[in-house]
């Protein structure tokens, strides 16, 4: 692989990031919600996800995905449901909860990680991605394929740990600074809560539209 190569996936893969999404708003959730260990807990479930994304593309789920849109459509419908149901939670949750509730720190960033995995897997634009995206920079016949697709999904790791794991700290501070200021801290970080989960739903409704769209296609 080339330098030119790997710089244009990096490129590519940056600006994918920097959108704002499901993923960028799951990791901020649980980063107002739980604190900083929380918000890395759904990123590592992000990477998680993203990797799998990777593998099963490879493997040729893209192409099952593609020749089926029954499925696509059913994985879109499963989706915003999920995200939906995620942003309710969000919505109804208060910025005292996640200290007063005494569930252990170990089962938060388990549902955080596992939650994060399964929102990403729940989206079948991501297998189409690497179905489109492969092709054009894994190259069989240069030999070393394993090393290829290891070096993508490091690119791919590291630009969401930079970018998520910082707007993870950022969320986390934030939360931090806001529950240590009062009644107005705590208003402040609820409405937060609420426009993460606005976020989420908004997301949700989008993604049930494709599945309409993807439907009567």
């Amino acid at each position: 692989m080339t330098p030119a190569e790997l710089s244009l996936y990096f490129a590519l893969v940056l600006g994918i990031v920097l959108i704002p999404g499901m993923d960028m708003a799951f990791v901020v959730g649980h980063s107002l919600t739980g604190g900083l260990r929380a918000g890395l807990a759904a990123l590592g479930g992000v990477v998680a996800g993203a990797l799998c994304h990777l593998t099963m593309g490879a493997m040729g789920l893209a192409l099952v995905l593609k020749a089926l849109p029954g499925a696509f459509t059913a994985m879109l419908v499963a989706g915003a449901l999920y995200l939906a149901w995620l942003g309710w939670g969000l919505m109804r949750a208060e910025p005292t909860s996640t200290a007063a509730t005494g569930t252990p720190q170990a089962g938060r960033t388990r549902s955080a990680f596992f939650g994060a995995m399964l929102t990403n897997l729940l989206n079948p634009k991501a297998y189409l991605f690497s179905l489109a995206v492969l092709p054009q920079f894994v190259h069989p016949e240069r030999g070393g394929l394993v090393l290829q697709l290891g070096v993508i999904a490091l690119i791919t790791a590291a630009t969401q740990i930079a970018i998520y794991g910082g707007l993870a700290w950022v969320a986390a501070g934030g939360r931090g600074r806001m529950a240590g200021s009062g009644a107005a801290g705590l208003r402040r970080q609820r409405l937060l809560l609420r426009g993460v989960g606005l976020l989420l739903w908004v997301t949700a409704i989008y993604t049930g539209w494709q599945a309409w769209v993807q439907a009567a296609a």
